[in-house]
């Protein structure tokens, strides 16, 4: 969330009219409407570039945006290895049974 402050201050501005530097909300509030916040916001925006998964729509991402997801998953990738290192050890040695068995000579 403090990654992407600047985004979420810019979104409430935009969908609520709402300068959070200069409002008093509740915690619950702000949650509430954090999860309201719609697509064509900047926030939403940035997050709709980071799940795409569809394969038709990444081939037509811009540099920008495919720069925006490989640093997103990049640093999701970071996380995973310094807080579930098993995990990625797994999930790493999975990947290459599946490249080996992918690319076997025949």
């Amino acid at each position: 969330m403090f990654e992407d402050w600047d985004l979420i201050e810019a979104s409430f501005a935009q969908q609520y009219g709402i300068r959070l530097r200069r409002e008093a909300m509740s915690w619950n509030e702000f949650c509430t409407l954090l999860s309201g916040i719609n697509h064509d916001t900047p926030l939403g925006n940035i997050v709709a570039i980071r799940s795409e998964n569809d394969p038709e729509r990444l081939k037509q991402f811009s540099p920008t945006q495919n720069r925006i997801r490989r640093e997103y998953l990049d640093k999701q990738t970071c996380e995973l290895v310094q807080e579930h290192p098993e995990l990625a050890r797994q999930r790493t040695q999975e990947f290459q049974a599946a490249m080996k068995s992918a690319f076997r000579k025949k």
